[in-house]
Order: structure tokens, then sequence, then C-alpha cells
């Protein structure tokens, strides 16, 4: 059985933090966070908003899209690494407010590379004809672990929730290939330290800058493809400098490469699916595209899938 992405949905909170207002709360300037990263804003959730209700609003998008009902779900996966609780899971709250009475839940953990690590996870079920329709959704409520004192990790950040609908699919449409990885010898650069991101620019940037487009390639060949042959690519929305640096890897123009970092920053698990379902909704992504999906994260961990697009 195929597997591939019947839905998408989004959903990011109203508030925008711009890099002006950044300029009065730390050392840093406008002009400054663009040359380095592409960001220019980002969302933040207000405290009557937590991880749950990003990923249950992100969710209720992506099931319209997919036109199923909630109790048409066998599986909920939720990538996230600032949960509203240690339990009950993410997973399980919104199980309960969808109404996905039939569907088991759980969380996974691996920081900006857990929606790539979701969606393979549903991919294997799927395959095995054990489930037919698995929600994956990516969120985050960064703001809460933020240092807002700390000029080197606070412009990166914002709130957000992407999620898919993982189905069958006809043949040779959906995944084609993926590649899961990890390192945990490089945990120690990017972490939650206490109650704070803690991160090493320099050696995350060394490493992501590798990684990305080399698992973005090895995807692409595991499927039979060469580079030529990617339509469009949806990368981790972490910095423009590696974003750009996978794109150039696969040789692909400007205009087929999610850019939404700029708009949300760094929304580590959301990110991806976030950029995902503004592609496929802008209509930029289109039946038969062959398309890359790639991210990094904490961990070390890293993820890539190559999608054949349709249903």
């Amino acid at each position: 059985m195929n597997a591939g992405i019947i839905g998408t949905g989004h959903y990011l909170p109203e508030k925008i933090l711009t890099n002006k207002e950044l300029e009065k709360m730390v050392d840093t300037s406008d002009e400054w966070i663009r040359s380095r990263t592409g960001i220019e804003e980002r969302r933040i959730a207000d405290d009557s908003m937590d991880t749950s209700d990003l990923a249950f609003n992100a969710a209720v998008n992506a099931l319209e899209d997919a036109k199923i009902k909630a109790e048409e779900l066998d599986l909920i996966l939720v990538a996230t690494v600032t949960p509203d609780t240690s339990f009950p899971s993410v997973s399980c709250m919104i199980q309960n407010r969808l109404g996905a009475t039939k569907a088991a839940a759980m969380d996974v953990s691996a920081a900006c590379a857990g929606f790539m690590y979701g969606v393979i996870t549903a991919q294997q079920f799927i395959q095995n004809n054990a489930y037919k329709n698995i929600l994956v959704v990516g969120v985050e409520k960064l703001s809460k672990i933020t240092d807002w004192t700390d000029r080197n990790t606070c412009v990166l950040f914002g709130d957000g929730a992407g999620a898919a609908v993982i189905g069958p699919v006809s043949e040779g449409k959906g995944i084609l290939s993926f590649e899961l990885g990890s390192d945990g010898s490089g945990g120690k650069h990017l972490l939650q330290d206490k109650d704070h991101i803690s991160m090493n620019g320099r050696e995350v940037f060394k490493f992501a800058v590798r990684q990305m487009p080399e698992s973005s390639v090895h995807v692409v060949e595991k499927a039979g493809y060469s580079t030529d042959d990617v339509d469009y690519l949806i990368p981790h929305q972490a910095n423009i400098r590696i974003m750009e640096a996978a794109r150039e890897r696969l040789g692909l123009p400007k205009e087929k490469m999610a850019t939404s970092v700029k708009k949300y920053g760094n929304t580590s698990a959301a990110s991806i699916p976030i950029a995902l379902s503004e592609e496929v909704k802008s209509g930029k992504i289109k039946e038969d595209d062959l398309v890359v999906l790639v991210g990094f994260g904490g961990g070390l961990t890293w993820g890539a899938v190559a999608i054949r697009w349709g249903r």
C-alpha cells in the first residue's frame, strides 16, 4: 500500500513580533537578523494559547483538506518539544478535542526534524496495512522556552503548527523514499538547558549546511531519480543560508523552494508542515510533482522524504 499526504493544514497565532521590536528588547538590528537568517518577523502565541491549541487548529484544517472525519483517524502523531505538560501528551489532548474516538495517540520528540520522523512512522503503518488514516502534526510554542535576553537565539524562533493527513494513495504516488539519521554526539550543540534553548550556532550551522543537502540528494537517488527531476523543495525553515545550500545542491531555481522563514522564523517541528501547507494551498505544488521535504534538529537529528505528489 503506497502512503502519501492526502491533506494539509496550518495555524499561526495572530501576534507578530518584528525585528524592529526585537531591537528594543536586545542588542541586535533588523539588518543583522535579515542578513544572517532571512527572518523579518515571527508569530508569538499569547498566554491563553498553548501548544495543544495550536495543534488542534492545524489538525482541523488538515482534516478538512483531506475530506475525512476525525472518527476515521487510526493514529495521531504529534511532533513537539514544547508540550503543554509532560503528560498527557499533546496528541492525546487533541485526540479528545477532535473526537477521534478510535485513534491511538503519541508524541514524537526529534526537535526540528520531528515532523519528518512522524511522517515516516506513519508511512510504515500504512504500508503494512495496519492503519489507513494517520494525522501527523508538527507544533511548537517555542516562545515559552526562549531566553528573551539572549540575542543569539531569541531572534530565531516563533510559534505555530502544521499538519498533514497520511493515507493510502494510488500506485506511483506518495512517499517514494526516506532517510532518517541521528548523531547524539552533537546533542550538546543544541539543547534545552534548564528552562531555555541553548545553541552553539557555529557548530549547528556546519552540521546543517552539510546534512540538509546530503539528505536531499540521498532520497532523490534512493527513489531512482536525479536532482534534475526535482520539482519543489520544502526545507526546514531555520536559516536562509542553510536552505539555499540545499536548494543549490539540487540545482533548483529560487522560486522552487519554500521560504516562509522570513514571515515565521524557525518554528522547529512546525516549520516543514506550515511551509508545505502554504505551498499546496497557493498552487505552487502540483499533481505529479516530485517534492523533497528535508529537516534537521536537536539531538542531533535529521530526516528527508521524496514524494510524488498526488492521491
